[in-house]
């Protein structure tokens, strides 16, 4: 089994990472045990009024076939990547991925217009 710090580390350095979650967010949820990797798309973040402490309701839909609904309740620093934490005695890590188009990351070459693709059409 590996260890969850360690694959979040390797994580750090495969995927793009946003340092704030927001609604429309896409999150890559990591589970422990077994190691599981998966896609939420953010619905809402509400605060949850019945906590004196600032918890809140993170609203996803679990991008897994068939999609599935869920709502954790979960302080800040855990759905924003700053903090592993447990969930039924499984520990968990969530964070969004960033796709901002702008800025080129994971070291592609740029694509040049002038160049034919590689790829072509066979009848």
């Amino acid at each position: 089994m590996q260890d969850l710090e360690a694959v979040v580390r390797e994580i750090g350095h495969t995927f793009k990472m946003k340092e704030t979650t927001t609604e429309g967010d896409v999150v890559l949820i990591v589970a422990e045990n077994p190691l599981t990797m998966m896609y939420g798309l953010v619905t809402a973040i509400d605060r949850d009024q019945t906590r004196k402490e600032e918890w809140w309701h993170l609203r996803m839909q679990i991008l897994a076939f068939p999609p599935q609904k869920a709502v954790w309740t979960l302080r800040a620093p855990q759905f924003t990547g700053r903090e592993i934490f447990s969930m039924g005695g499984e520990r968990r890590f969530v964070k969004a991925l960033d796709f901002d188009e702008d800025e080129e990351y994971g070291g592609r070459p740029p694509i040049d217009p002038g160049k034919r693709p590689s790829l072509r059409r066979v009848k």
